[in-house]
């Protein structure tokens, strides 16, 4: 069963060996014109990882997201009546 997830943005000089970091995480995304890997592991795990990661000599920079750390429930968030005019409207 997984637990809390965070994911780890690795910077490359070149992407011949980003299929590498398959076996750090899960590979979710990667930038071919920028030159970057987005990277899951377990949250408990990530600075092991990322320790582990930069010892490599084709990685340029290793961040961490900030995601799972982020308050995503907004106070005195209230819809703006003209568009909420506009939804009943059916525009």
């Amino acid at each position: 069963m997984l637990g809390q997830r965070q994911g780890i943005i690795v910077w490359l000089f070149s992407l011949k060996q980003a299929k590498m970091l398959r076996k750090f995480g899960n590979v979710h995304y990667v930038s071919k014109r920028l030159k970057y890997v987005v990277l899951y592991c377990n949250q408990d795990e990530t600075e092991t990882v990322m320790e582990k990661i930069k010892s490599y000599s084709f990685v340029k920079k290793v961040e961490p997201s900030f995601k799972p750390f982020l308050k995503v429930e907004y106070e005195n968030s209230r819809p703006d009546k003209a568009k909420e005019y506009d939804y009943k409207m059916g525009i």
